[in-house]
C-alpha cells in the first residue's frame, strides 16, 4: 500500500529531550523568567520554539521572542546533537526501508541543518532521501505545507504515503495533508489521545511500527 514513508524527528526517531530541556532552561534563565518543571517543558516538544516560549512564560512580544530564539539556537548549536539519542533500531528501520526501495523523508519543525548534524554524528550514511526542516517552510505543523512539499519532492502520490509521528500535531498534519498517519507513543501523545484522530496504525516504537506495516 505504501511506497513512501515520511517521519517527524524529535521523539519519533530519537529522544532529543535532554538537549531541548538544556536549551529552554538556559534561555529562560538568561531572560529572567522562572524555569518550569521538566514535564512542562517536555510537553511543548513538537511546537515551534516561538510557540513554546509563549506557553512556558507567556511572552508574546515578537521582538522579545526573536531575541530568545537567537539565544536558544546558539545554545542548541553547542549541546543539541550530542544530547540526542536515536531510539533502539530506529536507524536500522530507516535503512531497511531504503534498502527495499521505499522513499524516505523527514518533515520536522527542527532546523534541517540540526537534523543533518545529528545524523552525521551518529551514522555513516544518511538514511533518508530528503529532509524538510523548520527553516524550509513559512507555516509550521499542523499546517500541511511542509508535508505536501515533501510529497512533491519525493514524487509520491498521497495514497501511497504514510506520515509517522509521535504527537497529535503530527496526526493533525497528516489529516490536513490528506495522507495516512502512523503514530508512535514515544512522545507526548498517548494511545487514548490518538483515538481522537484518524490513523492507519499506532505502535510503541518506530521499529515495531515499521515491521508491522511491512509485515515483517
Amino acid at each position: 500500500m505504501f511506497n513512501t514513508f515520511i517521519f517527524d524527528f524529535d521523539l519519533t526517531l530519537c529522544d532529543s529531550s535532554k538537549g531541548i530541556l538544556i536549551c529552554f532552561k538556559h534561555t529562560l534563565n538568561q531572560f529572567g523568567y522562572e524555569i518550569p518543571d521538566d514535564r512542562t517543558i517536555y510537553n511543548t516538544i513538537g511546537l515551534t520554539v516561538e510557540q513554546a516560549f509563549t506557553v512556558l512564560c507567556g511572552v508574546t512580544d515578537e521582538e522579545k521572542i526573536k531575541e530568545m530564539k537567537i539565544c536558544y539556537v546558539k545554545k542548541a548549536d553547542e549541546v543539541m546533537a550530542i544530547n540526542t539519542v536515536f531510539y533502539e533500531n530506529a536507524l536500522e528501520s530507516l535503512e531497511k526501508l531504503r534498502s527495499r526501495g521505499y522513499k524516505v523523508g523527514i518533515v520536522s519543525t527542527k532546523y534541517r541543518y540540526r537534523i543533518v548534524e545529528t545524523f552525521e554524528k551518529q551514522c555513516v550514511n544518511m538514511p533518508v532521501d530528503v529532509i524538510i526542516g523548520g527553516e524550509d517552510v513559512l507555516v509550521h505543523k499542523p499546517d500541511p505545507s511542509g508535508l505536501l512539499a515533501m510529497i512533491e519532492k519525493l514524487g509520491a502520490e498521497k495514497e501511497n504515503v504514510l506520515y509517522v509521528g509521535d504527537s497529535y500535531i503530527d496526526a493533525q498534519t497528516a489529516m490536513n495533508a490528506g495522507v495516512n498517519f502512523g503514530g508512535v507513543t514515544t512522545g507526548i501523545t498517548t494511545l487514548e489521545e490518538f483515538d481522537s484522530y484518524d490513523y492507519y496504525k499506532i505502535s510503541d516504537s518506530i521499529f515495531n511500527l515499521i515491521n508491522s506495516v511491512l509485515g515483517d
